[in-house]
């Protein structure tokens, strides 16, 4: 396990346990961001355990469980692919750059869980 991957996959996990808590206290942001992009207030609280999930199957794969840290990585990868495409339907631009971030750093953790 390279020194890169553990700082990558840290970063990936914080990011995503505050998205999820976020979720979960149905922050106003994220309410306006779900209502802006036309995804139903239902759905926050089960894409914030999406979230939960990705970041404790990282968490689960820095403690030596490498599959689980590879699975949550490729989930995570396919859940912000999903969240730029929605931005990107709805022509909703403002504010892709948080789920391309998120994306970018799923892909990256991804990545060095590959090749580590």
């Amino acid at each position: 396990m390279s020194t890169s991957y553990v700082i990558v996959a840290v970063a990936t996990i914080a990011v995503n346990a505050f998205a999820a808590i976020a979720d979960f206290a149905r922050a106003k942001f994220v309410l306006a961001n779900s209502a802006e992009l036309g995804v139903p207030q239902s759905w926050v609280f089960p894409l914030g355990l999406l979230k939960l999930a990705g970041a404790l199957g990282l968490a689960a794969g820095l403690a030596g469980f490498e599959f689980l840290g590879i699975a949550a990585a490729v989930g995570l990868v396919l859940f912000f692919i999903g969240a730029v495409g929605i931005h990107l339907k709805t022509r909703v631009y403002h504010n892709i750059v948080y789920p391309g971030a998120c994306l970018a750093l799923a892909g990256a953790t991804l990545i060095l869980a590959l090749t580590a």
